[in-house]
């Protein structure tokens, strides 16, 4: 093995670390450009809402043949103006806190932003076939946990509606984009 001298080293060194910094960075830019063209930015400088500035609520059930739907309801309680963009997360929870079923799926449609000012709501509809009509497997949940779009923090809503599908052929959930107002 050749020597190099401690100068040629270091130079070496500085350039590869150099190299891997700037691939880093080419990769993070990649990364916060996809993340920005999920979550479109909204104008007059208003920012996308966060959890801990809205609140979840599960309005009353719009019963339909063989379905059960509800609107699930997010609603700004802060003090300035924000966006909410694509769907809400949900999961519906036991007493101690684990999962019953799957996740929902989420409906195929186009998002829009919706921007909210203090005290207004967002809504997205949360639909399953009835358990009694479609034989699926059923839980009763204690809870509905909510994530706002682009969120990982969760909001928890005491679940009143009863029996919902956890396992089988026709179990699933779904779930649309939010749309404004709290519900249909």
């Amino acid at each position: 093995m050749a020597k190099t001298s401690q100068p040629v080293r270091r130079a070496a060194l500085l350039a590869s670390a150099v190299a891997v910094l700037g691939s880093l960075t080419a990769c993070g830019t990649e990364q916060h450009t996809e993340t920005a063209s999920r979550q479109l930015p909204a104008t007059g400088g208003t920012t996308r809402c966060h959890t801990s500035e809205l609140r979840a609520s599960v309005g009353r059930m719009d019963p339909g043949a063989g379905q059960r739907n509800f609107p699930v309801v997010l609603t700004n309680v802060s003090s300035r103006t924000c966006t909410l963009h694509g769907y809400p997360g949900a999961a519906f929870t036991d007493a101690s806190g684990r999962q019953l079923g799957p996740d929902p799926k989420r409906t195929p449609e186009k998002a829009a932003t919706v921007t909210l000012a203090p005290g207004r709501s967002a809504w997205a509809g949360l639909r399953y076939a009835s358990p009694e009509v479609s034989g699926a497997r059923a839980a009763t949940p204690a809870a509905l946990l909510v994530t706002p779009p682009d969120e990982r923090e969760q909001l928890k809503v005491r679940w009143t509606g009863g029996e919902v599908p956890v396992g089988g052929n026709a179990s699933s959930v779904f779930l649309t984009v939010l749309a404004p107002g709290s519900g249909p």
